[in-house]
């Protein structure tokens, strides 16, 4: 019975950091800013970084089953 939240949090974490990192990625790409009103570097790395932790929470999530 625990493992059906498992996967769904390892899956929603997953997702949104996949889905965070390629964004970033394409956004620095096309030199284009990542947030309004914010230093280009600072929020490419914030983003790259909340991104990075999520495909690593969602993986912990994965081993937890």
């Amino acid at each position: 019975m625990e493992s059906g939240p498992a996967i769904f949090a390892g899956l929603v974490f997953a997702l949104f950091g996949g889905g965070l990192l390629v964004w970033t990625a394409t956004r620095v790409h096309r030199r284009e800013p990542v947030a309004q009103g914010v230093s280009p570097v600072a929020s490419a790395t914030v983003a790259s970084v909340v991104a990075v932790i999520a495909l690593a929470l969602g993986t912990w999530c994965f081993t937890r089953f």
